[in-house]
C-alpha cells in the first residue's frame, strides 16, 4: 500500500524520517521521586539504553489544579495507587522542580540525547523557551487546551502530540490550531490513556491511519507492559516511540507501568532491529542470500557416462549443489546422447541445452 510522502523533520542530532529508525524517547514523568540525583541517574540510564531523547514534564500543582478536597478533585476509578488522592496531592509529588530542568537538560546534551518537555500551561512554555527547548510534547489530557496549543505553535518548533481519549474531531481541531498559529511540524502519537494499558486496547493500526488522514508522521506513546507494542508499532510505521523509565526496584507514582533500564535497552534494540528488518520490497535475492543460491538443486551426473550413452534417470539427477543446469531442463535432456565422457559428480554441461 502506498503512503503519503512526508518531509523529514531535522532536529539537532536526529532526523525523523521514513529512512530513520524510530526516535526513541525516555519519559521521566514522576519517577524522580523528588530526588535530583535519582533523576540524573535516569538520564544516564536512558542514554546507556540508547534513547535518542529524554522528556520531562513542566508544571506545578498550582498550574494544574487547586488544592481542594471536594469529590471532583479526588482521583477515583483507576484501581491503582492514585485512587482516593487529591489531584493537588498527586501533582505535588509528581512534578519536576523547575530549577532541575537546566542541569537535567545539560546532562542530556552531554550524553548525546535531546532534552525536551511537556508544558501544561502557558507559563511553562515561556520557561522552556528560556532553556532553548527544541521539542514540545502535548499530553493527551491537554490536546483540547486550545490556548496552550496556540502558545506552543507560536514557537514554530516540533510538536509531538499524544491522542489518548481524543475523538477525531478533537484531533482535527488541535491540528488545525497548530497549523494556523505557527505551522509547526507535528508528530501524532497513538496513546491509550490507561496506566498500564491493555494490549487489546492499544489499537495500533490507528498509527498508519492517522498518518494518511492527517498527513504527518505518527508514533506511539506506550503504556502497555513490555516491548511488544513498540515493536509492532514500528512495523506499522511509527517514527517516534515514547516509554516511561524507572530504576530497578523503584516504587513511585508511575513505576507500575514504567520500564526498567535493562528492559528499555532491550526495547531500543528490538525497535531498531525491527525497523531494519522492514527493509524494502524485495524483487530478487539479497546480498546475504546470493551465496546460498549455490546450494540449490541442479542437474548432476551420478553415474559415469561414456561417449554415446543416453542421459537417463539412472545417470543424471536433480540434486544439490546448484552449479549445474537448472532443474527446469531435466526432462528436456533425458534421452539425449552424450558426445563426451562425463565423470560421476560432474555438473551436466550446458551444451546439452544449446
Amino acid at each position: 500500500m502506498s503512503r503519503t510522502e512526508l518531509k523529514p523533520i531535522k532536529l539537532s542530532n536526529y532526523t525523523i524520517s521514513d529512512e530513520s529508525s524510530p526516535f526513541v524517547v525516555a519519559e521521566l514523568s514522576g519517577n524522580h521521586n523528588n530526588s535530583l540525583d535519582l533523576a540524573m541517574r535516569l538520564v544516564e540510564e536512558a542514554a546507556d539504553a540508547g534513547a535518542n531523547a529524554f522528556k520531562l514534564q513542566t508544571y506545578t500543582a498550582d498550574t494544574m489544579t487547586i488544592d481542594c478536597h471536594e469529590p471532583d478533585f479526588l482521583i477515583a476509578g483507576t484501581g491503582k495507587k492514585w485512587d482516593k488522592r487529591t489531584l493537588f496531592d498527586l501533582y505535588s509529588e509528581a512534578s519536576t522542580p523547575w530549577e532541575w530542568h537546566q542541569p537535567l537538560y545539560d546532562r542530556c546534551k552531554e550524553l548525546g540525547m535531546i532534552p525536551f518537555s511537556t508544558p501544561f500551561d502557558e507559563t511553562a512554555v515561556d520557561f522552556l523557551e528560556s532553556l532553548d527547548n527544541e521539542i514540545y510534547k502535548i499530553a493527551s489530557f491537554e490536546l483540547t487546551d486550545i490556548p496552550l496549543l496556540k502558545k506552543v505553535a507560536a514557537t514554530q518548533k516540533l510538536i509531538i502530540m499524544s491522542t489518548g481519549m481524543a475523538t477525531e474531531q478533537e484531533i482535527e481541531a488541535a491540528i488545525s490550531t497548530i497549523r494556523n498559529y505557527g505551522n509547526s511540524p507535528i508528530v501524532l502519537l497513538k496513546c491509550t490513556s490507561a496506566y498500564p494499558a491493555k494490549f487489546e486496547d492499544a489499537n495500533l493500526t490507528t498509527i498508519p491511519y492517522m498518518r494518511e488522514k492527517y498527513k504527518c508522521f505518527t508514533g506511539l506513546s506506550d503504556h502497555t507492559l513490555g516491548s511488544t507494542s513498540p515493536v509492532a508499532a514500528t512495523a506499522l510505521g511509527a517514527r517516534v516511540i515514547e516509554k516511561h523509565l524507572c530504576l530497578d526496584g523503584q516504587e513511585g507514582v508511575d513505576s507500575h507501568f514504567s520500564m526498567r533500564p535493562s528492559e528499555f535497552k532491550q526495547m531500543v534494540e528490538m525497535v531498531k532491529n525491527g525497523f531494519e528488518a522492514l527493509g524494502g520490497i524485495q524483487k530478487g535475492p539479497s546480498e546475504g542470500e546470493k551465496a546460498s543460491r549455490n546450494y540449490r538443486r541442479s542437474i548432476y551426473v551420478v553415474k559415469d557416462i561414456q561417449i554415446g550413452d543416453e542421459l537417463t534417470k539412472d545417470n543424471i539427477r536433480v540434486i544439490r549443489p546448484g552449479f549445474g543446469l537448472a532443474p527446469e531442463h531435466y526432462e528436456s535432456v533425458l534421452g539425449k546422447k552424450s558426445s563426451v565422457a562425463i565423470k560421476r559428480g560432474t555438473a551436466l554441461p550446458a551444451f546439452f541445452i544449446e
